[in-house]
């Protein structure tokens, strides 16, 4: 089993795929107007209008209400993506910070408010773990 995609759903879709575009330097692939994917070599997020949660359930998914899930990106220099984002983020959590178990991370929240870590390993352990 591998985990391949998370999706969040948004009233706007454009906006949000813009903003992940930007903060990832990655391009969106489109399906449809509802429906955009940010792909990176190991998963995707998906990005989903609210037009598209009665496909699976009515009321099943709410935009702007997670306050439980971390986005992660695993990034080449967190503190480069800070100064990137410097300006676009309207609310950074944390600055880089070095964590206990070796990533040195970046947190803030999405224009929705959903929470994103973009993190660079640094202890060796921590390289070691995501060495492709």
């Amino acid at each position: 089993m591998d985990l391949v995609s998370i999706r969040v759903i948004t009233a706007d879709v454009a906006r949000l795929a813009g903003f992940y575009e930007r903060a990832t330097g990655l391009r969106a692939d489109w399906a449809t107007e509802d429906f955009a994917e940010i792909r990176t070599g190991r998963a995707t997020l998906a990005i989903g209008s609210t037009r598209t949660v009665p496909l699976f359930a009515p009321g099943s998914a709410r935009p702007a209400d997670n306050r439980s899930v971390i986005i992660e990106f695993l990034v080449d220099d967190v503190d480069a993506v800070h100064r990137n984002l410097t300006g676009v983020v309207d609310e950074f959590v944390t600055e880089p910070t070095t964590m206990p178990w070796g990533n040195r991370a970046l947190l803030f929240r999405d224009p929705d408010g959903n929470l994103v870590n973009f993190f660079t390993p640094v202890t060796p352990e921590a390289v070691a773990k995501f060495a492709r």
